[in-house]
Formats: C-alpha cells, sequence, structure tokens
C-alpha cells in the first residue's frame, strides 16, 4: 500500500469539491437503497463529514498510531446510526466507484489495489471497535422527556430521563437525536449526575437545525428521545486541580457550567468560583432563577450578569470576558469558557493577550457541539495543522 499514492489520488479527487459525496452517496443509494435510512433527510452536513473523515484519513494513512484511536472512535460512534458490519462492503464498493470515476484515465489497477487495502483495514478497526464497544455501551438509551419548558421563542429547558443510568461527567457532551429525525446533535448536560439518573438539557432551535427544532417545537412530556454514549473531557473539572475558578458562559453555554457549579457544590471543596453569565438583553437570561439560587445557596460562588448590547452605544457590544478582565486580575485562575463559537473565539483571544497561559483556559473545540467525538478529532487536528502552515 503506497501512503503517497493514496495522498496524491485523495488530493485529486478532493479538488472536485462537493461533486465528490453528491457522487459517493448517489451511488451508495441507487445500489443499496436499504442504507439511506441510516442517514438523515437532510444531506448537507453529512456531505461535510464525509470529505472531512477522509481527508483525515488520507492524510495520516502512514501514521498508524494517530489513525486506529480515531477510526476506533468513529466505529464505536457509527453504532448509533444502526451500521453493522455487513453495511461496509457496500460503502466500500461506492467509494471505488467514486474515486474510479473522478479519477478517470488515473484510476490504475495499482491504485485499485492500493485503496481496496486501505479500506479494509479501516472498515476492521472500525468493526473491531463497534463490537468491543457493546460491551460497554448501548448504541444509545432510550429517555422519556418528563418535563419540557418553554424559556423564551427559540429556547427550551428539558427534562429527560433515560431507562437505563447513563453514565457521565460534568462537562462531557451527550448526543441527543429524536425517533423522527435521523440526525444527532451534541448537548452537554446541565447538572451534575443525579440519584434518579435525570438529565437536563438547553436547547436553542439552530436555523435550520432538524434535532433542535424538533426539540424545542415539536416534542412534549412524554415524548422518547434518544442519547448516545458521552464524549469529551476538554471542560472536565478534573483538568483545573484544586484551584479557583472562573466560569464565562453566554447563551445555553450556560448549561456545562451550570453541571460545573453543581459539581464544585457536591465537591464541598474550598475553591472560589466567579462567574460571569452574558446575553444580549437582559430578556434573553432563560434561566435566571436557577442561577439565583444557586447563588444564594452557595456562598463561595459570585455571579455577574454582562448585558452586551447598550442602547446608548449602539455598534458595541461587551462580551463576559471584557467585564471580568476589567473587574480584576484572574491569572492564578482556571478559566471555562462556554457559549457560540464567536463568544468562545473572542473569550479565548482576549485571556491570551491578558497573559493567561493555554492550560489555563478550558473550551470545546469550535463547532464541536454538532458532531461526535472522530469528527471533533478531524476538525481539531486540521484546525491546528492550518494554523501551523
Amino acid at each position: 500500500m503506497d501512503a503517497a499514492r493514496l495522498k496524491q489520488s485523495w488530493s485529486l479527487v478532493a479538488g472536485h469539491g462537493d461533486q465528490v459525496p453528491l457522487f459517493f452517496y448517489s451511488t451508495l443509494f441507487l445500489a443499496h437503497p436499504e442504507t439511506r435510512q441510516m442517514f438523515p433527510t437532510n444531506m448537507a452536513g453529512q456531505r461535510d463529514r464525509l470529505v472531512t473523515a477522509l481527508g483525515h484519513i488520507v492524510s495520516h494513512v502512514d501514521q498508524v498510531d494517530q489513525l486506529v484511536g480515531y477510526l476506533q472512535d468513529l466505529g464505536a460512534d457509527h453504532r448509533k446510526f444502526a451500521v453493522r458490519a455487513e453495511h461496509y462492503p457496500a460503502v466500500g464498493e461506492a467509494l471505488l466507484a467514486t474515486l474510479q470515476h473522478f479519477l478517470a484515465e488515473q484510476w490504475t489497477d495499482e491504485l485499485a489495489q492500493d485503496w481496496a487495502a486501505a479500506y479494509g483495514l479501516v472498515a476492521q478497526v472500525m468493526t473491531e471497535a463497534a463490537q468491543a464497544a457493546e460491551a460497554v455501551n448501548p448504541p444509545w438509551w432510550v429517555a422519556e422527556i418528563v418535563a419540557h419548558e418553554r424559556r423564551a421563542f427559540d429556547v427550551a429547558v428539558l427534562t429527560v430521563r433515560p431507562q437505563y443510568l447513563l453514565p457521565f461527567t460534568p462537562g462531557q457532551s451527550i448526543g441527543v437525536s429524536h425517533p423522527s429525525v435521523r440526525s444527532w446533535r451534541y448537548y452537554s448536560p446541565a447538572n451534575a449526575p443525579r440519584a434518579d439518573g435525570t438529565l437536563e438539557l438547553h436547547v436553542r432551535a439552530a436555523p435550520g437545525g432538524a434535532v433542535s427544532s424538533r426539540l424545542v417545537y415539536g416534542s412534549s412530556v412524554g415524548d422518547r428521545v434518544h442519547l448516545a454514549a458521552p464524549v469529551g473531557e476538554r471542560l472536565a473539572l478534573w483538568s483545573a486541580g484544586s484551584s479557583d475558578l472562573l466560569l464565562l458562559a453566554a447563551g445555553t453555554g450556560w448549561a456545562p457550567v451550570k453541571a460545573l457549579v453543581e459539581q464544585v457544590a457536591a465537591e464541598g471543596s474550598r475553591r472560589r468560583v466567579d462567574l460571569y453569565v452574558g446575553a444580549r438583553s437582559r430578556s434573553e437570561f432563560y434561566d435566571s432563577d436557577a442561577i439565583d439560587k444557586l447563588a444564594s445557596s452557595c456562598p463561595w460562588l459570585t455571579v455577574t450578569y454582562v448585558v452586551g448590547a447598550d442602547v446608548n452605544r449602539p455598534g458595541e457590544f461587551v462580551h463576559a470576558v471584557d467585564r471580568a478582565l476589567s473587574d480584576a486580575d484572574w491569572r492564578s485562575r482556571h478559566v471555562y469558557v462556554c457559549g457560540s463559537d464567536e463568544m468562545v473565539s473572542h473569550s479565548v483571544q482576549a485571556l491570551a493577550r491578558a497573559g493567561f497561559h493555554a492550560g489555563q483556559v478550558h473550551h470545546e473545540g469550535l463547532g464541536a457541539q454538532w458532531y461526535g467525538p472522530a469528527w471533533r478529532t478531524a476538525v481539531r487536528q486540521q484546525s491546528s495543522e492550518r494554523g501551523e502552515q
């Protein structure tokens, strides 16, 4: 298997852009129509994921140690799409047909053998990882919605109860899907683990978001949802040791921060915690009752609300991090940042300029709330590699 030849051929194929996943999925669904039901109705995001995954695999085909872990995550994660071992040959067939189509006269017998061997290894690692994961977690948990509160036009707070205990650590994310929508979205529970196993989810309906819109507008108490195994460690509290904390949250990014506050309360430590919660206007503080209750019951917690927009200063916007840095010197603390991509990016840059080192600042990868663990790994690594160029 010639790694250089694989990389060069993929570079040529990837140059055709959106036509590549379009041809691949058309070929797959025509030859094996039974596979269509495993994919969402809207395939736009799925096409992006395919190209990202293939690009990551090919670019690391000669770095086995890095690639195996990624493929194992991918194989275990794909169980929630009901992918089984017998589906891999169909995918391989469609992949080789796609490569041959776009490479045309550059497609040779040697290249076909290289790609067949590479895909065979990929399928083997993913299949074995899926089989191993079966002994640890189910493909998904079925959970009942036991509470559904609309806090704003586009925001709902749901409480769900899994049929079986779903272990997680505050700060992790859990895949959520509605049975009527063949898509998954990752949300961080807004609570530390509870004795009754229930999870609190804060959901904002994203434009065009099939899962989020269904959860906010089309779900009610008694409905069932599917939950996938928790992923992510970047927001875990253990990485801050016993140090004092500065927490920055905006929008539904408050959810994982709320879980962290509950964890600090449960552990009974003496650490100090300062929380800055930002929103564009006062009406967008959708969980202020819970925030105020935590502040009143936890003497070690100080809460500051930050309203970003000021009618007296049109065009200006104040982020939670801006207010925090103007209030005090927090450089002895670990900082957790949760919010939109724009909020997180702005906060991380501001903290770096203020003298915080990377090990002090904890946040999820940008855009990572949308996809599973393997996709996160690929995007994070590709972003890092682009930054090194």
